[in-house]
C-alpha cells in the first residue's frame, strides 16, 4: 500500500494549499516521483487530471463561501486564484451551470466535487500475468522526437500515435527491428526527460541492442534495476490503458512495492500489436 499512502499524502497536500501558489513539483515530491510520472499515475488511477482535480476542488469551496458569506465576488475570484471576476465567472459556470450572481440568489444546485480519498478495491476479476526480473543498465537504440505537453504535464495527443505511423510508413520500424540482440525482443515505446520549464517530453521508439549505434539513430541507457513485467494481451489500443489501470490500480496496492522513478517501456513484441491475438509486455521498474 507504501504508493496509495505516498499518493494520498500529495492529495492531502493539495488540501492543505488549494489557496496557494503551489507547482506540480511541490505536489510530486510528497510522491516521491518525478511530475511527470506522478501526473500519469494521479490520471490513471483519478482519471482526472491534477490541474482538473485543483480547479474542481477550488471552485467548490468558492461556491460553499458565495452561499454562506456576504464576500464580494471580485474577492472571491482573487482568494481562489483569478485574475478577474469574468474569468472566475466563466470557470464557475463551466463547473456548477449558473453564475456566481445567480449562485447567490439560490436559484439552482450547485455541482460539488468532495475531498479525494483513495480506497483500492481489489477484487481480483482479471489476473494478471508477471514476472520479475533483474536487469544491469541497457542501451536502447532508436528514433526521439520531442512532445509537447499539455498544462497538465501531458503528452498533446494523437502526436505519439503519428510518430509510430511516420515511423512505419518510412521504414525506420523495419530497420530498428533488424538491430535488436538484448533480451527484450521486440521495439520499445519510451517516455524520458520530461522537461518542466518547456512542458515537453522525449518519446522514443527504440530496440534494446548491445551494437553500435549506426547513424542517423540515437541511443540512451536505461538503468539498473529490478522490473516487474507484465503480459499484455489483446490489441493495445484497448488492452494497454486497461493494463495500465490495472498496474497502478491493484497490483501496486496488494504487493509490496513501489514504482520507481525510472521510464517504464511498452514493449511491441508483434508485427502488428493491433491484431485481437496480439501478445505484448508493460516493464515498470521497482523498489
Amino acid at each position: 500500500m507504501a504508493m496509495v499512502e505516498s499518493l494520498q499524502k500529495a492529495i492531502d497536500y493539495m488540501e492543505e494549499h488549494l489557496l496557494d501558489n503551489i507547482t506540480i513539483q511541490d505536489i510530486a515530491n510528497q510522491a516521491h516521483l518525478s511530475p511527470y510520472h506522478f501526473q500519469r499515475i494521479f490520471l490513471i488511477l483519478t482519471e482526472v487530471t491534477v490541474g482538473e482535480y485543483l480547479r474542481r476542488r477550488r471552485l467548490t469551496l468558492s461556491a460553499q463561501e458565495l452561499m454562506s458569506t456576504d464576500f464580494k465576488i471580485i474577492d472571491l475570484a482573487l482568494k481562489y486564484g483569478y485574475d478577474t471576476p469574468e474569468a472566475f465567472s466563466k470557470a464557475f459556470r463551466k463547473q456548477h451551470g449558473i453564475s456566481p450572481r445567480e449562485a447567490r440568489k439560490g436559484l439552482t444546485g450547485l455541482q460539488s466535487y468532495n475531498r479525494l480519498q483513495i480506497q483500492v478495491q481489489l477484487k481480483g476479476v482479471e489476473s494478471m500475468k508477471y514476472r520479475i526480473v533483474e536487469r544491469e543498465e541497457f542501451k536502447v537504440v532508436g528514433v526521439k522526437k520531442e512532445v509537447p505537453c499539455s498544462n497538465e504535464g501531458l503528452p498533446q495527443a494523437n502526436i505519439i500515435p503519428q510518430f509510430w505511423a511516420e515511423s512505419s510508413q518510412n521504414g525506420t520500424i523495419l530497420k530498428l527491428a533488424s538491430l535488436i540482440n538484448g533480451e527484450i525482443k521486440g521495439l520499445l515505446g519510451v517516455t524520458t526527460d520530461y522537461d518542466n520549464s518547456n512542458q515537453q517530453i522525449e518519446y522514443w521508439i527504440g530496440v534494446e541492442t548491445s551494437s553500435q549505434t549506426p547513424s542517423p539513430y540515437s541511443e540512451t541507457v536505461i538503468p539498473a534495476a529490478k522490473w516487474v513485467v507484465f503480459e499484455v494481451n489483446g490489441p493495445v489500443q484497448t488492452e494497454m490503458p486497461k493494463a495500465w489501470k490495472q498496474i497502478y490500480g491493484e497490483w501496486f496496492p496488494s504487493n509490496g512495492y513501489e514504482p520507481q522513478d525510472i521510464p517504464p517501456l511498452e514493449v511491441y513484441l508483434d508485427d502488428d500489436p493491433s491484431q485481437p491475438d496480439s501478445s505484448n509486455e508493460i516493464w515498470v521498474a521497482i523498489k
